[in-house]
């Protein structure tokens, strides 16, 4: 069985920044793609990372480009998001996801099988 547990999540200050982690269980990650995604308070899930387990090749939403990186160590069955410049509107809950499968697009929620429990990220002013 898979599983994926977050960590890193907290309460900073405009500007400051976060590495948020997911540790995957349960299944080589060397061959998954792994996305984050976040939810706010009253919105919809949306995407915020993913990267390939084919080449390592990175995606990231318009609004978090240039601020996060996403990255993976197989070995440790681990994917960080490092998270800078944080601004109030990146207050959300944060969650990791993994497939097995492959398709063309990686910011589809719902072509993700797995799911963490996420933490939360709160940014203040």
């Amino acid at each position: 069985q898979v599983q994926l547990g977050e960590s890193g999540g907290g309460l900073v200050q405009a500007g400051a920044s976060l590495r948020l982690t997911c540790v995957v269980s349960g299944r080589d990650i060397s061959r998954t793609d792994i996305g984050w995604f976040r939810q706010a308070a009253g919105k919809e899930r949306e995407f915020v990372a993913a990267i390939r387990w084919s080449g390592g090749s990175t995606f990231y939403r318009d609004s978090v480009k240039g601020r996060f990186t996403i990255s993976r160590d197989n070995a440790k069955k681990t994917v960080y998001l490092q998270m800078n410049s944080l601004k109030p509107e990146d207050t959300a809950v944060y969650y990791c996801a993994a497939r097995g499968v492959w398709y063309s697009t990686t910011y589809r929620a719902n072509e993700y099988d797995y799911w963490g429990q996420g933490t939360q990220v709160t940014v203040s002013s």
